[in-house]
């Protein structure tokens, strides 16, 4: 593999965060094949002092050719942090952003994640103060996490924009502390948008960065959590992961090469309120147990590909929408359900109350209901 535009043969490796740099990254699992499928590895972009851990990182439909970097810089740069981890023998660093009064700062679950129960986090303000944070809450299935510090006085809260009305093309700034180096500011577009980038997470588990936007903004090791933002300095991703062109032996290279994936805004303030508000987050139910029916099963017994209702929970979303235990869900909101996490990336940026569509088959015959998520 010499290029990232070259087909993958095979699912991309990805480098596992932690106190150290792996030496033989895990294969991503096999289960989200259906997700993001690159000739490059899917590296997590928290900054190790002496390693390397890969992750790396769009408001309203700017047309200019690029964003008033400065203006920017001098805006947002205050209401982003630097977050030095350390626990035992190993430290490391990565970005934040305070997105609420109170001292609420949003990162990613693995730039907090090496600190465990008895390390430390410190947040570094770009005015030169360094407070010490505490968790808030983690959700490592979607690589996002809240800390909270006890602020003085007048540090600002950076804007938050929407993800939703991004475009390709549209430009993009970058901030965070790359390499140790807080207060960075890198320039960009967005690349593409929708991606369902797999990443490693906690014990083995692989996340999944829910429709992640691409941009080519330079970001590197220790961006993580930071923001990308608007030319009107809102937030509209967390910078979280990077693509690198593997070596030889398949492992992850070095920085940027201009393809990076940040969280989408949308979501991420959907899973910090949930976190803030009770230190852990779940996504809103559909009200059903369900079980993929990939292409070879769909083709064998003549079925749709989609998710299988093996149960409905009565009187819930699901059932009060005429959904039946049996009916094959094809798609929500448009989304197909193609991947064993589909379900989960559909309602991942929901809330209780939201309605969704779900087109649905029934005994051969298709049909679409609205449900009401609980």
């Amino acid at each position: 593999m010499t290029s990232p535009a070259t087909p993958a043969a095979s699912p991309p490796s990805a480098a596992a965060p932690g106190p150290a740099a792996s030496p033989a990254p895990p294969r991503r699992s096999p289960s989200l094949g259906p997700l993001i499928a690159v000739a490059a590895v899917i590296a997590l972009v928290a900054g190790l002092i002496g390693g390397f851990i890969g992750r790396a990182s769009g408001g309203a439909a700017e047309t200019s050719a690029a964003c008033a970097a400065t203006t920017i810089a001098d805006d947002v740069l205050p209401a982003v942090v630097t977050l030095a981890v350390s626990s035992g023998a190993a430290a490391g660093n990565g970005s934040g952003e305070m997105i609420r009064d109170g001292g609420y700062i949003l990162t990613n679950d693995h730039v907090i994640s090496p600190a465990g129960a008895t390390g430390s986090i410190e947040a570094l303000f770009s005015g030169g103060q360094s407070l010490p944070a505490t968790i808030v809450g983690r959700a490592p299935r979607v690589d996002l996490a809240v800390v909270k510090v006890d602020p003085p006085p007048g540090l600002p809260i950076i804007g938050v924009g929407r993800s939703s009305t991004l475009r390709v093309g549209q430009p993009v700034v970058a901030l965070g502390a790359p390499l140790g180096l807080s207060g960075t500011v890198t320039a960009g577009i967005v690349s593409a948008l929708g991606r369902d980038v797999p990443v490693p997470a906690d014990n083995g588990v692989t996340a999944v960065l829910p429709g992640a936007v691409q941009t080519d903004a330079a970001i590197n090791p220790g961006n993580s959590g930071g923001a990308l933002v608007n030319c009107a300095g809102d937030l509209v991703g967390v910078n979280t992961a990077i693509a690198t062109v593997p070596n030889a032996s398949g492992e992850a290279g070095g920085g940027s090469v201009g393809i990076g994936f940040a969280i989408p805004v949308d979501v991420a303030m959907v899973v910090a309120d949930q976190l803030i508000a009770s230190g852990s987050y779940d996504p809103p139910s559909l009200g059903v147990e369900s079980v993929p029916v990939p292409p070879a099963v769909a083709e064998q017994f003549g079925v749709p590909v989609g998710i299988y209702l093996r149960v409905v929970t009565p009187g819930g979303p699901a059932d009060q929408a005429g959904l039946r235990t049996s009916d094959i869900v094809t798609g929500i909101d448009g989304r197909p359900m193609n991947a064993p996490e589909s379900l989960f990336l559909a309602t991942v940026g929901k809330r209780p109350g939201d309605q969704v569509r779900v087109q649905y088959s029934r005994d051969g015959s298709a049909g679409q209901a609205t449900a009401t998520l609980a």
